[in-house]
């Protein structure tokens, strides 16, 4: 349900809706927490509950609701602009609505996503590795990246992830939710589940309200060379086997490819520039021909 809400140290007052989304495996209360915390008085705030089981299931029935609440929040405010924050699961639902309704995008003043696997969760891809189940596990695992640059090279867009090491909130890799034209910041030390929620996740979203901006595509060789990778949809993780791997190339600017491959015969590859990983994905079966091709191209 909506509500006015009105935090004692609030910005500087403005009329919009502000929509908070949570993810899997969870219910609206924690990301109500957050909401709250970034609202003013003027703020209608919707924290649609999805209901926990219901987020085990399959993805398309919360987009359905998520949608049908959208549409009430127009009916009734048709005036008012549009401030999105969704979590892990939640903002590929609302990935998956504004790719359904373009129409709504000039609304739109910002949309904050906070450790959503866009890129396809490896997790999910784990677990269903050949799409058989309609589980949330297939959804999860769904590269959503296409849907979400097109998106962010229309309407500001924000992703912010945790990083406790090797490149992972221990749930979502960094790499993940990384995508052209949205602006990304980097939470050390900050796990997947209390980023739905956490005061310095609201500081990041506050500082970009301030200033919300479409990100320039990144030209450096590094971006470039991760950009071809993309292309093949290779399941991105941590970089926890980046000291096992070999370098096969060093390009310019210090870019480095190195490619290891476990016991199963699951080839990984790593970019850095000098010594720093960068990126770090595996070729699954399905994939691996092509990412055979294409290293032989580099």
């Amino acid at each position: 349900m909506p509500s006015n809400l009105h935090p004692q140290n609030s910005q500087e007052d403005q009329d919009f809706i502000l929509f908070a989304q949570h993810g899997w495996a969870d219910t609206c209360h924690d990301i109500a927490q957050l909401a709250r915390s970034l609202a003013n008085s003027n703020t209608i705030i919707y924290t649609p509950d999805l209901g926990w089981i219901n987020t085990w299931l399959e993805i398309a029935p919360l987009i359905n609701k998520v949608e049908k609440v959208a549409l009430e929040a127009i009916a009734k405010y048709p005036q008012l602009p549009w401030r999105i924050v969704a979590h892990s699961m939640g903002g590929l639902i609302w990935l998956e609505v504004l790719n359904r309704h373009p129409e709504w995008l000039p609304k739109v003043h910002s949309l904050c996503l906070v450790a959503s696997p866009i890129g396809g969760s490896d997790l999910g891809r784990l677990f269903d590795p050949f799409r058989w189940f309609p589980l949330m596990a297939r959804d999860l695992g769904t590269n959503r990246r296409l849907i979400a640059e097109a998106i962010a090279s229309k309407i500001p867009t924000l992703s912010v992830v945790g990083d406790i090491g090797h490149n992972t909130d221990g749930t979502v890799p960094v790499g993940c939710s990384q995508f052209a034209h949205a602006s990304f910041v980097r939470l050390d030390n900050i796990r997947h589940a209390p980023l739905k929620n956490h005061p310095r996740v609201a500081e990041a979203v506050r500082q970009f309200w301030e200033n919300p901006i479409i990100a320039p595509i990144q030209t450096d060789a590094a971006s470039q060379l991760i950009s071809k990778l993309r292309s093949l949809d290779l399941t991105e993780t941590d970089n926890q086997n980046f000291a096992k791997a070999e370098l096969i190339q060093t390009g310019l600017e210090e870019t480095k490819l190195w490619v290891w491959e476990n016991a199963l015969q699951v080839m990984h590859v790593f970019v850095s520039v000098g010594d720093h990983c960068v990126y770090s994905a595996y070729a699954s079966w399905q994939a691996k021909g092509k990412f055979v091709t294409m290293l032989k191209t580099l």
